[in-house]
């Protein structure tokens, strides 16, 4: 039996900035679409249209809604229980079978670290998370492995930026649709 009064273990969730940079992203660059395809008069009906942003935006949601648990036996990304396992599965890694903490080079030049388990698997260390310091400042207590050098792969003011680009296609996206709303006011 697992004595919980001396069990420890912290979840972590995904940024609130990462997460609403994202979804504002999807929004701008969707939303549009279906009032452009009716003025048009596009193959593709506006209600095909809307079906598919809203199936987009639950996926969407779907993955950025991740979860790291670490507890004293393991590291564990996990989904709600609304998210099926063949959308994303997620992964454990008891930490007695942590080998190593292996950096790659991403295709676009960045880094990113892979747990390396005794049985040869590579388990992708997240690192998007708020509290991203802390996640490894336990991993590190919890393996012994040096951490010191292993950094976010974006840093905060890169979403900022991209926040602030959203908001501006945002303001296009609503002059876009008042536009289309008024060469049809059918819409």
């Amino acid at each position: 039996m697992v004595d919980l009064a001396h069990s420890s273990s912290s979840t972590f969730r995904l940024s609130p900035l990462i997460r609403i940079t994202l979804l504002s992203l999807y929004v701008a660059l969707t939303v549009p679409l279906p009032f452009l395809a009716q003025v048009t008069s596009a193959p593709v009906p506006p209600v095909v249209l809307w079906a598919g942003i809203c199936l987009g935006a639950i996926a969407l949601y779907a993955a950025l809604s991740e979860r790291v648990i670490l507890d004293d036996r393991a590291i564990s990304v996990t989904y709600p229980n609304w998210v099926p396992k063949f959308f994303r599965k997620g992964w454990s890694l008891d930490w007695v079978n942590v080998k190593a903490l292996k950096p790659r080079t991403t295709g676009q030049g960045g880094l990113v670290y892979y747990f390396l388990g005794s049985d040869g698997k590579g388990y992708l260390l997240p690192m998007r998370i708020a509290g991203f310091a802390e996640l490894v400042r336990q991993v590190q207590a919890k393996t012994g492995i040096d951490t010191t050098d292993v950094r976010p792969l974006a840093q905060p003011w890169m979403y900022l930026i991209l926040f602030g680009f959203t908001l501006l296609l945002l303001l296009v996206d609503g002059w876009t649709i008042l536009t289309a709303m008024s060469q049809n006011p059918l819409i």
